[in-house]
Formats: C-alpha cells, structure tokens, sequence
C-alpha cells in the first residue's frame, strides 16, 4: 500500500554527559578513524571524476565540471530518495475485525483519517503501545465505510461523544511521480543527446534534428597532401581542371576576350580513374576556397532537409566567392526525373530541382565554379547536364601505356626498390604488362608488390614481387593449400593447355605471359595474356578470341571424352561476345545492320526493343556463331594434339609455364606480336606522356594583376610607334 508521508526534525539540546577518558579516547580514535575513511571516499570520488572522459580539444567525448556537479548532485538526490522510501514508517496493515475489536472497542483510537477514499490511517491517542506509529486498512467505499462504521459504534454501545472523529484527506502517494519516471528519463536523454550532438559534432558543428536543415559540406581548410604532381594519366582532365582555377584567379584573362567563366563541370569515368584524387588535388592547390560534399548527403528521412541543404551549401558558396564547389557522387542526387516516382514528385527531385534553381536561376553566382564526379553520367538529368549549369563534360577513362608508365612513377617513389632496379625502366614495363589498369589498380599493384617483400622479409622490392603483385590483383589470392585430386589436377592441366594451345595458333589473340594451375581466387587454374592497346575490333578477332575461350572446354572432350563446369566462366565469356556481335555490333548478315542495348548486370527488362521474331532469329544466330566457333576450335585442337598433350604434362610438374616455356615448347609464335613498352609506343610520337601546359595556363594558380598593370603602359607607348 503507498501513502502519503511528511518529515518534521528536531534539534534537542541535552546536557554533556560525564565521559571517563578511556571511553573519550576511544570516541576520539573512532571520529579519526572516520575522518580517514571520508578522506578515501572523497579521494576515490576525485579519481572516479578525473577517469571519466573530457572534451578539451581531443575530439573526446565532451565533459566539463558543470556536468560532472550535475551528475553529482542527481545522483545524490536519487540516493537521499531511495534510502528515506527504505528506512521510513510504512505503518501496520489491520483488518476490519482486528480494528473493531482491538482499537475501536477498547477506546485506543483518537481519529481516523480517510485516504484518498481508498484506505483509512487509525490515528492513536498517545501513550498507545504498539510497533509502528500508525495502523490502516483498505476500503471498498466511502459509503460502505461509513454504514461498517456506524454499524460498529451501535454493537459496541459508544456515545456519539466517544465516537472516533473521521476526517477526509487528499494525499499524493507518488504513484503519479513514479509513472512519469520513464517519460522523465526519455526526454532527458533525448535533451542530453541534442546536446551532445549539437557540441561533439565534427569541427564544432553538430547534426541535431534542429540543425538538419544546415549542409553538410566541408570547408576544405587543412593541409592537403594530396597535390597535382601527384596525379599522372589525365592529363587532358587536370588541364581542365587547371583553366577552372585560373577563371577564378585571373577573371580578367577571358573577360578581356569576351569569355564567361564556365559555371560547372561534370567529371564521369570508370571507377578509380583518378576524379576524386583530381578534386583532392583541386582542392590542395587552388589558393581559393575548396567546399566538398557529398551527393548523398542531401537525402534523409525528413522532408524538406534536401532543398534546405542545397540553399545553406549555395549560400556558403557565395560567402566566400570566388570558390569551387566539389559534389562528389551527383548521381545521388541527380537522377533523371519522374521515373518510376508515385505522383512524379519526390524528395530526390526536390532537391534537385533546387540545385537546378542554385546553379543556373534568377539566384545565380557567376563566381562559384561547380564541379561534379559520377560513374553513371547517363542516368543524371538532362536540364542538370545542360550548358549554362555544367558546361563542360570531362570524361576520365583508363589511362593509355604511357599514362600508366607516369602513374607508376608517382607511386613507386615511397616504395624502396632493389638497387639494380631503375624506375623509370621499372614503370615503363609496368606499364606494358597492365592493360587496361585504373589508377587505383595500378596502386594496389604497387602496395601488394611492398606487402608480398614484407612478407618475406625482404630488404627491398624486387621485379618478382611486382609480378606476383599483378598476378594476386588479377587472379586473386593464391590457394597452395588447396588440395586438388589427380583426375581434376589433370583436368584442370589439359582445359588450361587447350587455352594456351589454342591462343598461341590464333593470328588474333592477344599474346600469352603466363598459364598456371595453381588455384586462384574462385578458379582453379587460369591464363594470362597481353591485350594489345587496341580501341577497334574485327569480326575475325573476336572470332578468334571465341576459339581460344573454348579452347579448354574442347581438350577436355578431345583427351577424356566428357566435359566438366569448369568451363562456365569461358562459356559465358563467348555468349556474351556473340551476342554483343549480333545484337550491338551489327555483324550478323541476316539480322542487318542494327543495334540493340543489352541490358545491364541487374537490371530488369520489362519489355525488349525487337520484335519476338526478331528475338528468334538473334537466338539462331548466336547459336551458330558459337557452334562454328566451336567446330574451329575442336579442329584446332586435334591437329595440334601432340602440343596440347605436351603442354599439359609439363603444366602437371611444374605447375606454372611462362612465355619462355611455351616457346622452349612450342616453338617461336607463328605471328608477330608486341610485347614491350617502346614496341607499343612505336608511332605515337614520343615515349613519355605529354605534360607540358597552354602559355595561359604557366601561372594558373597565381593572380598576374600586378603583371597587366606593368605591361599597359609599355603598350600604350607602343601604340603612337
């Protein structure tokens, strides 16, 4: 039962009693004794206060003295609470009969005390002898209590002037407090985290649902490493880049030609060709203000945030004009509209429309340079990839040989190389053994050669650590342990020896470097080759690229009469060029010169732009591309059976045949093929990758304000000559 309760104290003042010395001593020693142990308390408490987290400058969780005494001081109320709600006088439960008999009849009860109209305190007179201070019991009702209670007075013959007085009271028994205890504690930690997130926010700037609305793009103040030296292979893009930067520090360069600045551009390519190390390096050395963000940023769970955040970043932007504005990822943002949106309105194109509005509307800035990365270009809006918002369109693909030669360089120059090793010499073959490689392959291939040497504890990087570099990023982690019985081993030796085999016969194949049938990655055995640096194909090199591709799947049914799944990857690979011959390419007679999109990895077709008969007829056509292909290869593989045979046996010794195996084996390759950086580069017009800059570009980060006011004069002199 809970009730109501109140406190009263008392100061009483006795006379000292009269203490002998021993016990005063002894009084003495234990007042010291506590004193010492207050001491320890405190001590610990100050340690308990100096181990927890603080927020002076270190990006720790922030705590300062205010909280601490606030903490102190719940704490201490919490505890004053729990222990008087202990220690106090909850009185005696009594039943109707023991009340009526043994307080009522026997005259012991001074007053009763109705509760909230749910139980009765039974107030004693004084001297009353009993454990507890009080009694009470439960009632149905008033009116019941009332009638029990009259009832009671009549059976025990009391005169009304004996009768018992009963009051009536309200009392809070802090049922209510203790309901809104978890609301309490709910809205503190919820003003505890505002408050937290509103002073632990990155740079001192929190993310509270009141500050949402507010961009989340960074100022770029600090020291960025990352500069232009440091980027090698786009070196048409970084031109670009550069002019963006001289248009905001020497305006009057294009002015004076009637030129606008341009207000934007959009850098698309394939990941990891180098567009947000090209921002980074924007950003380390433009000497204007660098404002980054990300297109993601602006979606959240709150209607309105986008826009809003589109205007405060905008507004940051022409603070602190003239500035480059770097949103990384648009297509998060910029997706085309009304595709597949209920009612063709939603959040992403609301915020959209804003950047649309910010970037070229009746709010316009002349002087904020926006610049854009995505991998997807031709998912974004038509109206935001026009001219007058982006004006420009920078394409970063796969950088050429002498491009990945230049990207090698940079990031060889931390890595400690054998000392017989030159890295310029180093870089070029690199270069020549990687096509195709991104900027982002080529440094991976750079730190896994490191990792491998570091491996073995070796004193530096040697050309065999870069090859085992190239073989881990292309084929995956080498798999020694995994044990392989002798029937599939020797499957696996004749499928590969009929890659090889058949690749090596083929005018169009691209040259071999390696076969192998140590398991890699998901593969149990592969082939490595050299692509030419080639941008146009021919039917019969792509023809020639099938045979090779089944080379495999045929020795396996010339030597053992059956087939196996270890030829699915190659099946795909051939069904795929087939179709994109058929389909995309146009070299089918009898389906015409048309083209068709195939449909990209994970993306549904709903509806195909050919007709069911035309559907058909690509089928029959594939069908008897691959099956032709196929009937190629098989005669291929039986004229050269022997060498098959022959490769295959030495596949199952040594396990790994490089080029000078297979010509120790095969003999010299019937064809003539490139295989070295300066046989690539041959024609091209130089060796090394062009890097010089446009006269207007010499200076492209400095103002020449102080140079044009020193040449007018000398011009105007020129002109009465």
């Amino acid at each position: 039962m809970k009730y109501g309760y109140s406190l009263t104290f008392f100061k009483v003042h006795l006379p000292e009693p009269n203490i002998s010395s021993t016990l005063k001593s002894t009084l003495i020693k234990t007042e010291a004794n506590n004193q010492s142990r207050l001491v320890r308390v405190v001590g610990n408490m100050e340690t308990f206060r100096s181990s927890l987290p603080r927020g002076a400058g270190g990006g720790d969780f922030p705590w300062d003295e205010k909280d601490f005494r606030y903490l102190m001081v719940t704490l201490a109320g919490l505890g004053s609470l729990l222990l008087y709600l202990y220690f106090k006088d909850n009185g005696r439960e009594i039943s109707w009969k023991d009340f009526v008999h043994r307080y009522l009849g026997r005259g012991l009860v001074e007053r009763l005390e109705v509760v909230n109209k749910q139980f009765v305190r039974v107030i004693l007179v004084p001297g009353t002898d009993i454990e507890s201070s009080y009694v009470w019991f439960n009632i149905g009702s008033v009116d019941t209590f009332e009638r029990n209670l009259e009832a009671a007075h009549l059976e025990l013959g009391l005169e009304p002037s004996h009768r018992a007085a009963v009051v009536y009271s309200t009392e809070s028994d802090g049922s209510f407090l203790m309901s809104m205890i978890p609301s309490l504690l709910l809205i503190g930690f919820l003003l505890l985290t505002l408050r937290r997130s509103s002073i632990g926010g990155a740079g001192g700037r929190g993310r509270s649902p009141f500050s949402m609305s507010e961009s989340t793009a960074k100022m770029m103040k600090e020291n960025i490493e990352v500069k232009f030296k440091d980027v090698a292979g786009c070196e048409e893009a970084k031109l670009e880049i550069l002019e963006f930067v001289n248009f905001l520090k020497n305006p009057q360069q294009y002015q004076d030609l009637g030129a606008k600045i341009p207000k934007g551009a959009v850098l698309s390519g394939p990941p990891g060709t180098g567009k947000t190390l090209l921002a980074k390096a924007t950003a380390g050395e433009a000497n204007v203000p660098f404002i980054a963000v990300n297109g993601s940023e602006f979606l959240e769970m709150f209607v309105g945030v986008g826009p809003a955040r589109v205007r405060d970043m905008f507004a940051m932007a022409r603070k602190n004009a003239p500035c480059i504005l770097f949103i990384d990822e648009i297509d998060a943002v910029g997706r085309k509209r009304g595709g597949g949106n209920f009612g063709g309105q939603s959040e992403q194109e609301n915020t959209l429309n804003q950047l649309l509005v910010e970037m070229d509307g009746f709010n316009t800035a002349t002087n904020v340079v926006v610049l854009a990365g995505t991998n997807r270009p031709d998912i974004l809006d038509p109206a935001l990839m026009r001219p007058g918002r982006f004006d420009r369109q920078i394409y970063i693909g796969p950088p050429d040989i002498k491009g990945r030669a230049s990207i090698f360089k940079v990031h060889l120059q931390p890595i400690k190389l054998d000392p017989s090793l030159d890295k310029d010499a180093l870089a070029r073959k690199m270069a020549a053994a990687t096509p195709g490689f991104t900027g982002a392959d080529i440094a991976n291939v750079c730190n896994e050669a490191a990792l491998i040497a570091a491996r073995y504890l070796s004193p530096a990087v040697s050309h065999t650590h870069f090859e085992q570099a190239i073989d881990r990023v292309i084929g995956g982690l080498e798999k020694k342990t995994q044990v392989l019985q002798p029937t599939e081993k020797k499957t696996v030796a004749y499928h590969e020896a009929g890659h090889a085999v058949a690749g090596w016969f083929l005018q169009h194949v691209d040259p071999l470097l390696k076969v192998s049938i140590i398991p890699r990655g998901k593969g149990l055995g592969y082939a490595q080759y050299l692509p030419r640096e080639q941008y146009l194909y021919t039917k019969e090199q792509l023809f020639d690229r099938m045979c090779m591709m089944l080379g495999g799947r045929v020795a396996e049914q010339v030597f053992f009469g059956r087939i196996t799944t270890g030829a699915q990857d190659d099946l795909k690979k051939v069904t795929q060029s087939a179709y994109s011959q058929v389909v995309q390419f146009g070299m089918s007679e009898k389906v015409g010169q048309v083209s068709f999109d195939l449909p990209r990895q994970g993306e549904m077709v709903l509806e195909k732009p050919y007709s069911e008969a035309t559907a058909e007829l690509i089928d029959k056509e594939v069908r008897g591309l691959v099956d032709q292909a196929y009937e190629s290869t098989m005669q291929l593989i039986k004229e050269k059976k022997e060498q098959v045979e022959m490769v295959g046996n030495h596949l199952l010794e040594k396990e790994v045949l490089n080029k000078e195996d297979m010509v120790e084996l095969l003999g010299p390759r019937p064809f003539q093929e490139k295989s070295t950086y300066e046989e690539f580069v041959e024609g091209t017009g130089s060796f090394e990758e062009d890097t010089s800059l446009p006269e207007g570009l010499r200076d492209w980060n400095q103002e020449r304000g102080g140079e044009a006011e020193e040449t007018d004069p000398a011009q105007e002199k020129q002109q009465p000559v």
